[in-house]
Order: C-alpha cells, then sequence, then structure tokens
C-alpha cells in the first residue's frame, strides 16, 4: 500500500514538474502600450508608445521595434512590428497606425486653375482656406472680383462643397461640388456645378472642373 502512495505521489510529482517545464519554455509575452490602433497627421512626427515584454518567469525581455513603414509624408495605413526574443524562441506584435489628412493640413493660401466659365463661374485664382468648423474649410474671396464665401467639408481624403449661394451686384450664383484630395492633402480636384443664369447677359448654367493647390 505504501508503495502505490509512493508511486501516486512522486507521479504527480513528475507531471507538475514537467508541466512547469513546459510552461517556462516559452517566448516571451509582448504588450503594446498605447493605442492600437494609433492615428498620426500627415506631416507630423510619428512618436510610438512602445510595447513590453515579459518572458514566463517574469522576467523582463528586450523589445525591439521597427518603425521604418511608417510614412507620415502621405495618408494610409502602416505598422509598427515588435520582435522579442528568449532562448526559447521569439514573438512578435503588430500596430497599426493610419496616417491621415486632418484640417492643419489643409488650411493655408492656395492657387487655383479651371475650365471654369471666366464669366458665369469665375472663380479667382488665388484662394485662402481658413478654418470652418472642425472638419471644415472656407475659402474668402472665392469669385474674381466679386468675392464672395464658399465653404467646404472635408472627411478622409473627400471634399464637398454642400449647395450653397453667392450674392453678387448682378445676381446670384448658386453652385455645389465634390471631388478629392490628394495622400499630401496639399492638392484637391473639384468639379461644380452652377446656375448663374439669373444674371443678365454673362450668366448660364453649367459643370466644370477645378485644381486648388496648397502654396
Amino acid at each position: 500500500m505504501r508503495n502505490k502512495k509512493f508511486i501516486s505521489l512522486l507521479s504527480l510529482a513528475l507531471i507538475i514538474a514537467f508541466v512547469a517545464c513546459k510552461k517556462d519554455k516559452n517566448p516571451p509575452t509582448i504588450t503594446i502600450l498605447g493605442n492600437n490602433p494609433a492615428s498620426v497627421t500627415v506631416g507630423s512626427t510619428y512618436a510610438d508608445a512602445g510595447a513590453t515584454a515579459i518572458n514566463p518567469d517574469e522576467s523582463v525581455a528586450t523589445v525591439t521595434a521597427d518603425l521604418s513603414a511608417v510614412n507620415t509624408s502621405s495618408s494610409g495605413s502602416f505598422e509598427v512590428a515588435y520582435t522579442a526574443e528568449n532562448e526559447y524562441g521569439a514573438a512578435n506584435a503588430a500596430r497599426a497606425v493610419s496616417v491621415v489628412i486632418s484640417q492643419s493640413n489643409y488650411i493655408g493660401t492656395y492657387s487655383l486653375s479651371s475650365d471654369c466659365s471666366a464669366t458665369a463661374f469665375p472663380l479667382n485664382t488665388a484662394q485662402e482656406g481658413v478654418a470652418s468648423g472642425s472638419d471644415g474649410l472656407q475659402f474668402d474671396n472665392f469669385f474674381n472680383a466679386v468675392g464672395g464665401m464658399a465653404t467646404a467639408t472635408i472627411s478622409g481624403s473627400v471634399i464637398t462643397f454642400p449647395s450653397q449661394t453667392i450674392t453678387t451686384i448682378g445676381g446670384d450664383v448658386i453652385f455645389d461640388g465634390a471631388g478629392t484630395m490628394n495622400n499630401a492633402g496639399s492638392e484637391m480636384t473639384v468639379t461644380f456645378n452652377y446656375d448663374s443664369s439669373g444674371i443678365p447677359l454673362i450668366g448660364g448654367t453649367g459643370s466644370c472642373t477645378a485644381t486648388i493647390t496648397k502654396q
């Protein structure tokens, strides 16, 4: 009977030792710090929040971070890769980084070129874009000579001029527009639809495309 008890206890001890040994022979566990995914504005410097790694015995392992894939000069989705290793193997983890166009990218002075009518929809070739709300853009002196203010909303790379009216001495110009912004947040291509038919002699209706480039 004693021998059976001894064998049972020995077997249990061996099982516990085996499980503990197996548990300890694993790569480190990586914990990513900060937001994942992370977001950064085009043109800014990406500061990584880092990561930590712990071995199965609770000792600290060294983490290597590779930030080389992150390109903040244009919008897009990128990845920071983390690696940690010990004598039993390597562990890998990744943080998703979104480089996004934000309002700070598109506030400033612009030049404008277009195939729009110089009389029916006379866009000014020099534009000043200022902030409008939390994500919008406002252009003052939108029309050549007669001025006027136009507003647009921007979501990612999409720019939208909702239907709006600029009143001139000759009459109203009703217009809307939609287009896209490049990945650097520095140039917009917009197609406008306009109706200035109420303006005598020079008014009309139509659509045209403008390229608005930040200076």
